[in-house]
């Protein structure tokens, strides 16, 4: 698969080093640059690329503004490039697969290549799956049914262990002891009763190893584990907080109150 690829960087001799460090890469064509972040927007709008460099200090519209202008469509997977480490958390809150500092290092680039060719795999894998069930509930709708049916037995598809590499250790976690997660970007917090560990993974990524039975989206950056909510706090604003066994609180936003209502019968 061609990853097809647009540079955006006002930085002329940033672009052409870049161009030079994917000519290794086979499958990385680089179908366009830009040299600001409206020809960006326009260009990612009319090309579709399925990964764009971004370098986040423009002039004008810098690169989160050009991640914002695309939103309307199917955005690209984003890789930021910057020269200042304080960018690093607005990349992820951005939703970036990753970001480089400049100069670009080789090993760091090519680490991100590999994650971008498993989630652009994932996502086609997604897109033929929906294409399969929908010609299915038009030709043959008993089918489509026992489709369904098959991607409801979860039991043997999903994580019993997670091995996260923590502070230089590897450590074989139980997923039924984990209590929560919490996500900053392409990092995760677990958490379990006695223990916290950070684990590089999208929350997107993550979610589709852990059982939905029992581990649900409770906020836009936090899963909870079902199994260990003892308590259901009301709050205001139609908001409310899970208490967990270990005593710690979670917040439960307005936009997954029915993950809420299983507890209430």
């Amino acid at each position: 698969m061609t990853i097809r690829t647009i540079i955006v960087d006002d930085e002329k001799l940033a672009i052409q080093g870049l161009q030079l460090r994917l000519e290794p890469f086979a499958d990385v064509e680089v179908i366009d640059t830009c040299a600001n972040g409206r020809e960006a927007i326009r260009k990612i709008k009319t090309m579709k690329p399925d990964l764009v460099f971004l370098d986040i200090q423009m002039p004008g519209f810098d690169g989160f503004s050009v991640v914002k202008g695309v939103m309307e469509i199917e955005p690209p997977l984003f890789v930021f490039v910057t020269a200042f480490q304080e960018h690093a958390v607005r990349a992820f809150e951005a939703n970036a697969i990753n970001y480089l500092m400049k100069p670009v290092d080789e090993d760091k680039l090519a680490d991100t290549l590999e994650r971008v060719r498993v989630r652009l795999k994932e996502k086609t894998s997604a897109g033929e799956a929906e294409k399969l069930k929908a010609v299915l509930a038009e030709v043959a709708p008993n089918a489509a049914e026992e489709f369904a049916d098959a991607e409801d037995e979860t039991g043997e598809r999903f994580e019993k262990l997670i091995n996260i590499k923590d502070r230089g250790q590897i450590f074989r976690v139980e997923v039924d002891s984990i209590e929560h997660i919490e996500a900053a970007g392409d990092y995760m917090c677990i958490y379990t009763g006695d223990n916290s560990l950070i684990l590089r993974e999208t929350m997107k990524d993550l979610e589709r190893r852990l059982d939905p039975r029992n581990f649900q989206r409770v906020h836009r950056s936090t899963i909870v584990n079902l199994n260990q909510v003892r308590q259901v706090k009301p709050h205001t604003n139609g908001e409310c907080f899970l208490v967990l066994d270990s005593g710690a609180e979670v917040k439960v936003s307005r936009s997954y109150r029915d993950v809420v209502a299983r507890f209430v019968h």
